[in-house]
């Protein structure tokens, strides 16, 4: 079931979120599976949390990573992966499931990698969930950040 903050932003944006039995889409592979998609169109959200205390939420394309050293250029402190615990608290979604919207209090970055799709699919705050949009919409409702974050699997970091 779609939380009511994720509900609030779609209505008001015109748009609607795909649902599937539960559990189906906690990975980029199996959402892009579920949608007849490529990885990269799924818009997966990582929370990170910076050596200053703050938290950073990126999202970027399935098939890539976020890169340590340009996530650490974008938000000006080195940072790592946010455990689920901390995931929870801070978005009020679990990891699988996170969603860019009705997220307060932290930073977004977009990864400019998305920009090559014409539609992509962020999750819309369950794992088993996705919303068709562009990356425009995607921009606009989140006023994220466009960065430079990611590299392809097999690159190094």
């Amino acid at each position: 079931m779609i939380p009511e903050k994720v509900k609030t932003v779609l209505d008001d944006n015109n748009l609607r979120a795909v649902e599937f039995e539960e559990g189906s889409t906690p990975t980029a592979q199996s959402a892009s599976l579920k949608f007849g998609v490529k990885v990269g169109q799924i818009a997966k959200s990582l929370l990170f949390l910076g050596k200053n205390g703050r938290f950073y939420l990126v999202v970027c394309p399935g098939d890539r990573k976020v890169s340590g050293s340009k996530l650490k250029q974008a938000a000006g402190v080195k940072t790592r992966l946010a455990n689920a615990d901390e995931t929870f608290r801070e978005t009020e979604f679990l990891p699988g499931g996170v969603c860019p919207f009705g997220i307060e209090g932290i930073d977004i970055f977009l990864d400019e990698q998305l920009k090559i799709y014409d539609t992509i699919y962020p999750a819309a705050g369950t794992n088993s969930s996705g919303v068709p949009m562009t990356f425009e919409q995607l921009a606009a409702i989140t006023k994220g950040k466009i960065c430079d974050l990611t590299v392809p699997f097999e690159t190094k970091m």
